[in-house]
């Protein structure tokens, strides 16, 4: 299955600083979309880590492991 891809705007200084990383990179990246993409694929995966930490049963354990040891 192929991805569809869309268009987007950011400044042309930005560009520039991207393609710089990506030269520097020695050949993780072959473009700026390829390291744009990665980046903001990074960055979501992220957010979503952040959101899902620990489950509400785990939370539990957490908050009674602290009470048993006097933290709260």
């Amino acid at each position: 299955m192929s991805k569809e891809y869309v268009n987007i705007k950011i400044p042309r200084e930005l560009l520039h600083e991207i393609e710089k990383r990506v030269n520097e990179s020695q050949g993780e990246f072959k473009d700026a979309q390829e390291y744009i993409e990665f980046v903001l694929t990074e960055v979501v995966k992220e957010d979503e880590e952040e959101e899902t930490a620990y489950t509400p049963e785990e939370e539990e354990e957490i908050k009674k492991r602290l009470r048993q040891l006097g933290y709260i």
